[in-house]
C-alpha cells in the first residue's frame, strides 16, 4: 500500500521510499525526515487528491500525488480504503 491510498486519519509506518520518482526526489524526501520505519500520519487530502498533507515527526509536509505514491507503508491503525 502506498501513502496515497491511506484515507485521512489513517496511520502507517513507513516500509520503502522508491527511486522512480523524478531526479533527486527520493533524497529530498529522506532529508525531511521520510525515512523507513517512521510513522506517518495523513491528515487530508486535497480535492482532487493533489496534493496529500500528512504529519511525521512533528510537522506537517505537503507532499505531491506523485511522490505519495512512491512511499510504500504498512497501516498501523484505521481502515486504510483507497479514495474514491
Amino acid at each position: 500500500m502506498t501513502l496515497f491510498d491511506m484515507v485521512s486519519g489513517d496511520t502507517g509506518r513507513i516500509v520503502r521510499i522508491s527511486g522512480a520518482g523524478p531526479k533527486g526526489i527520493r533524497q529530498r524526501l529522506l532529508d525531511m525526515g521520510v525515512t523507513r520505519g517512521t510513522e506517518v500520519r495523513v491528515e487530508r487530502h486535497a480535492p482532487l487528491g493533489d496534493p496529500v498533507e500528512i504529519s511525521i515527526k512533528g510537522y506537517c509536509l505537503a507532499l505531491r500525488m506523485q511522490e505519495a505514491q512512491e512511499i510504500e507503508v504498512e497501516p498501523i491503525s484505521g481502515v486504510c480504503v483507497p479514495p474514491a
